[in-house]
């Protein structure tokens, strides 16, 4: 512990970059925090950013209150630090009997910071920085300025690349990385995905895009040839026929149209897949199935019963993948002025994670069924409000549910 004081008193000065922590013990406490200084009224701070879920909360501290913090928080809290300064490196790991291993290297930090409380967005990718996949794409161009139409892309891109920072623990330390992207269309974020993974982050990571124009395939394997992306491949394929692994640890589906969302999000379960984002897009089925009485007077709206019918189509999947042993979030992924379809489907594979919990939950309430029935009554049931229950009120049988079913027989 000593050690680790001597460090922090070290580093909690104005050539501090961040200071991560992450590997969380308890995530109702948060997934991960970030410490960083501030200017505040002219006064040198430091400002820690607390992720919890989908909330997010600051506070200030001066050098002992941040170095103080973090001690307590690697004693019980979290496992991991990672520290950066403008002339250091450092990594903290915490085994689970509570040694401390430290790890400091030199580095250089040349990167531009700005030390006000209240600046300006930092993107991972940078505008003033090309990088080759933006350039070929026509995002940036050839000395890294955003190309005039593109700047909603490009804030797309980068707030995708905070979701996979977030999720970074997850995914395998060692060996290889094995991500499939269902759907990868014209393939900008699943680029940006292997830059950050392989360039940025140094990781071992393979990644193969499916889409079914065969057209864009072909272009976006030109680029990854052009880039040099060994290791990112595109083919043609339909996301339900797809059998092109044996092992997947990551699994995304951006904007598949309907149910080949569910198609994709059968696929990760089946794998086992650590990780799980999604971006559902038109998502008709629930609203050709939609029938309950009591909610007719609101579904007799058409554009109500169809927006009503996609927010339950993604919390039916997201209540099913929970089902399947996963820790599961629904969050806004773009601002709605860039696409109306701004909902990502966030699932982390929990420790140990069954992966059976529909099949219980089935037998759970067939076994409340019958006790209502030999009461007399239907108290049981009616207090246990399972999401198959819902799904029976509301008339509707989505495709997933169908799936997993199939599987589990």
């Amino acid at each position: 512990m000593d050690e680790l004081s001597g460090l922090l008193r070290e580093i909690m000065n104005e050539k501090l970059v961040q200071a991560i922590l992450s590997n969380s013990r308890d995530k109702s406490y948060g997934d991960k925090l970030k410490m960083r200084p501030v200017l505040l009224q002219g006064k040198l701070m430091f400002q820690s950013t607390r992720y919890a879920g989908n909330q997010v909360f600051h506070e200030n501290h001066d050098a002992p209150g941040a170095c103080g913090l973090i001690e307590k928080l690697l004693q019980g809290q979290f496992r991991q630090c990672e520290i950066i300064t403008q002339d250091k490196s450092a990594t903290v790991l915490v085994s689970k009997k509570g040694k401390m291993t430290i790890k400091a290297r030199s580095a250089t930090y040349n990167a531009p910071r700005e030390l006000s409380h209240n600046r300006e967005k930092q993107y991972i990718l940078r505008e003033g920085c090309p990088v080759d996949f933006l350039v070929g794409l026509g995002v940036q161009t050839p000395d890294g300025r955003i190309t005039k139409n593109k700047y909603d892309k490009f804030r797309q891109i980068n707030r995708y690349l905070e979701f996979i920072e977030d999720i970074l623990d997850q995914l395998p330390r060692e060996g290889t990385i094995h991500v499939i992207d269902f759907g990868c269309g014209k393939s900008y974020l699943t680029f940006a995905m292997y830059y950050y993974l392989r360039v940025l982050q140094g990781r071992d990571i393979h990644i193969t895009g499916l889409d079914l124009k065969a057209d864009v395939i072909r272009r976006c394997n030109e680029l990854a040839a052009q880039c040099g992306y060994k290791q990112l491949r595109f083919q043609v394929g339909d996301i339900s026929a797809y059998e092109g692994e044996q092992k997947v640890d990551m699994v995304v589906s951006l904007h598949a149209c309907d149910t080949a969302t569910d198609y994709a999000l059968e696929k990760a379960v089946g794998w086992g897949a650590k990780v799980i984002l999604a971006v559902p897009c038109c998502q008709h089925e629930v609203n050709r199935q939609i029938h309950c009485k009591e909610l007719e007077p609101l579904l007799r709206y058409g554009v109500i019963k169809e927006r009503m019918s996609a927010l339950i189509t993604d919390a039916i999947r997201a209540g099913l993948l929970e089902q399947q042993g996963y820790d599961t979030q629904i969050l806004e992924f773009i601002d709605m002025e860039h696409t109306p379809k701004n909902l990502l489907i966030r699932a982390v594979k929990r420790p140990n994670g069954t992966g059976t919990g529909r099949q219980r939950m089935l037998k759970k309430q067939e076994t409340l069924r019958e006790s209502g029935r030999q009461e007399g009554k239907g108290s049981a049931l009616r207090e246990e409000y399972t999401l198959q229950h819902t799904m029976e009120l509301l008339g509707v049988n989505p495709t997933l549910a169908r799936l997993l079913d199939r599987n589990q027989v």
